[in-house]
């Protein structure tokens, strides 16, 4: 019976060739919801609120550390937000004011305007526009494949660089201590020098909350302890008056909504601003996508690097125009998302609905929230994104990767993240070479039990044909390992048991040449000859071969010299030796 067959007609091989609807290519929303349910909605209703809740205050606090009036990173919480939901293709990233992007934008403004004016803040929103057109840029020349370059070793060891820098940086407000210096490890180093002046309220405040948030998760995931944690706070410190016990809390919150407007500067400041673009851009892009795929692989979900700029871009813009400033992704608050168990960007939608009702109506009751309270869910939320899971699977594929996690960790601590993620790039790239100059190889046998061409090395029993050697190099010819073949070839040549007459190039692996293979490919052709050795390729692609023939290689080997399996390469070899 003929088996039943179904032809493509027409269609692509791959899922990638077919283009889908337009409303599911650059809304990745809309492709989200896709099954989505009532529970799912709950989940992620809740999951927004509580991102809310602790947006707020942080927008406030990285305002004023760029410089700019606390409403415009309030205003940075609105429609940007609501802009990433729509377009970006992470389902759980938190955008809004960062902490890396705040230090970026008052040092390119300070020099510029008064901190705090009315012409600080438009040179912000400004500022934020720009941000948002590098953005659209970079889509437009499809430069998210950089992000390709963001090996697993980089993002293990980013998340965990930035969960210690989380952790550290909330020290102060579960002690109740302030610091005023600048870095994770000083911060914290200042803390612990200043424990003496640590608030016994705070400090209760604290533990209590930690001791919440883990009984709540081992009693049931299904509790939002964070939310809850939020609004038992709010309550509790309007009732006892934690404030009056030196307990810190959120303070004041302006209420209202932003308006639409663009910012009116002048064209001798757009150069000096468009500088600062183009950083703030490299900063919030490699953060994003590293956190975007960091928390995405805990879901096996998939982010698209151009659809993120594309996304970004939108959000900066969208802040430029309601009088907000350069936007990033939280990490803290994307881990608290993750962690109250958000599906898709509905509780980016939810967060940004709540901070408009809070800004309308509730800024009287959020500004009793203690920031102990505050820094606690951040801390749990933190610790939770270092998994030694992913540490000993890089211990197991390979110890330079670890190393490569490693540095990449202790730089995000130490020097910050642009360094970091510049130097792990490095790392990474180095590692690519060193893999690439010295690829797996192998002489084959052949294995009566295996029924197939193996490693020798593997099989000290494989048979080999006498007169004939088998070698196999598995990866791609190029300067980089070129001078690895030739050594390799030879070595095979010279470790074989009997003279060599025929040598077979297994060419499965090997998917294309550059100029110095060709010449190496030469090099040992001419060799071998000069030794009575004749080459044969086995297994080469049609594409290996097309190139063989561009360069002129087949003509040089002999079209006759090549062979479709291993098999017939070596058969023919025998039969020439006859």
């Amino acid at each position: 019976m003929r088996p039943f067959r179904v032809a493509y007609h027409g269609r692509g091989a791959f899922a990638s060739e077919t283009r889908p609807p337009i409303t599911t290519r650059y809304l990745p929303f809309a492709r989200s919801l896709s099954g989505y349910s009532g529970a799912r909605a709950r989940t992620d209703v809740i999951a927004g609120i509580t991102v809310a809740a602790l947006a707020l205050p942080s927008a406030m606090a990285y305002a004023e550390l760029a410089g700019a009036p606390v409403t415009a990173g309030l205003y940075a919480l609105l429609l940007p937000v609501v802009a990433y939901a729509l377009f970006g293709s992470a389902r759980r990233v938190v955008i809004g004011p960062e902490g890396t992007v705040a230090l970026l934008v008052a040092t390119a403004l300070a020099p510029m305007a008064a901190t705090g004016s009315a012409e600080y803040a438009t040179l912000a929103a400004m500022l934020a526009l720009l941000v948002g057109l590098v953005f659209f840029a970079a889509r437009l020349i499809r430069l998210g494949w950089i992000a390709d370059y963001f090996s697993q070793a980089v993002l293990v060891g980013y998340i965990t660089g930035v969960a210690v820098v989380l952790v550290l940086g909330q020290l102060g407000k579960l002690v109740g201590v302030s610091s005023d210096e600048d870095g994770a490890i000083r911060e914290a180093v200042d803390v612990v020098r200043h424990l003496g002046d640590a608030n016994g309220t705070t400090i209760l405040v604290s533990a209590v909350s930690l001791a919440f948030l883990i009984g709540a998760a081992k009693i049931s995931k299904r509790i939002p302890g964070a939310l809850v944690l939020v609004v038992a706070g709010i309550v509790v410190s309007w009732a006892m008056d934690l404030a009056a016990r030196g307990v810190s809390i959120t303070g004041a919150v302006p209420s209202g909504l932003p308006s639409f407007g663009l910012p009116d500067v002048s064209r001798s400041d757009l150069g000096s601003l468009a500088v600062a673009a183009v950083a703030i851009f490299l900063v919030a892009f490699a953060d994003s996508i590293l956190t975007a795929r960091s928390f995405a692989a805990r879901h096996h979900e998939v982010v698209d690097a151009n659809q993120e700029l594309l996304a970004f871009g939108f959000a900066q813009v969208a802040s430029g125009v309601t009088q907000g400033i350069p936007v990033g992704t939280s990490g803290s608050r994307t881990a608290v998302n993750d962690d109250m168990g958000a599906t898709s960007q509905v509780s980016g939608l939810a967060a940004a609905a709540m901070i408009a009702i809070i800004l309308l109506f509730l800024t009287g009751p959020i500004r009793y929230l203690p920031s102990a309270v505050l820094g606690a869910v951040i801390v749990y939320a933190g610790a939770k994104l270092i998994e030694p899971d992913q540490w000993r699977s890089l211990a197991r594929s390979s110890r330079s990767e670890v190393v490569i996690a490693a540095i990449t960790a202790l730089c995000v601590i130490t020097v910050g993240v642009l360094q970091a993620i510049v130097v792990a790039v490095l790392l990474s790239i180095i590692d690519v070479v060193r893999r690439a100059a010295r690829p797996a190889d192998a002489v084959l046998g052949w294995s009566a039990e295996e029924n197939r061409y193996v490693d020798v090395s593997d099989h000290p029993d494989a048979g080999v044909s006498a007169g004939v050697v088998v070698y196999r190099i598995q990866d791609r010819m190029f300067f980089a390992n070129a001078h690895f073949f030739k050594h390799r070839l030879w070595a095979a040549v010279d470790g074989a048991p009997k003279p060599v007459r025929h040598a077979v190039l297994d060419a499965s692996f090997i998917s294309d040449i550059d100029a110095s293979a060709e010449v190496a490919l030469r090099e040992v052709i001419d060799g071998l000859r000069g030794r009575n050795i004749e080459l044969h390729v086995a297994r080469a692609s049609v594409e290996l071969q097309q190139r063989f023939d561009e360069v002129g290689l087949r003509d040089l080997i002999g079209a006759d010299h090549f062979h479709s399996t291993v098999t017939a390469a070596v058969d023919a070899c025998e039969d020439a030796s006859r």
